[in-house]
């Protein structure tokens, strides 16, 4: 039997959990950032850290989910993925509009990774 590897967990979730060789990441925010692409620039960010603590990184993204509370913000959050995706392994992508869980919060994404750099 795999074990379930849970990182910088709460009693609610965990940010990251790794199972049989496949990082999941939790929903990540960015509170701080006024606009789409400052948020966006914040979250990627916080991934790059993420992933690197389990023991991967951008190229090994299998798939990205992406929450936009207003569509609208399409391009501006694109022009910041854009420019941070491995253009040799570019994920599955799915982006979508949705009312965000709070107040101020303009994008969220969700990725799933291999492990290994």
């Amino acid at each position: 039997m795999t074990d379930i590897i849970r990182l910088n967990k709460n009693a609610r979730m965990s940010q990251t959990v790794i199972y049989n060789g496949i990082i999941h990441l939790s929903g990540q925010v960015d509170t701080t950032g006024k606009t789409t692409a400052e948020q966006t620039k914040a979250i990627l960010a916080n991934i790059d850290a993420l992933l690197e603590q389990s023991g991967s990184d951008k190229s090994r993204i299998l798939q990205a989910t992406i929450w936009l509370n207003d569509v609208a913000d399409f391009d501006e959050m694109n022009s910041v993925w854009d420019a941070w995706v491995d253009p040799e392994n570019p994920p599955a992508r799915a982006c979508g509009e949705c009312k965000l869980a709070l107040d101020g919060l303009k994008v969220e994404i969700l990725i799933t990774a291999a492990v290994g750099a």
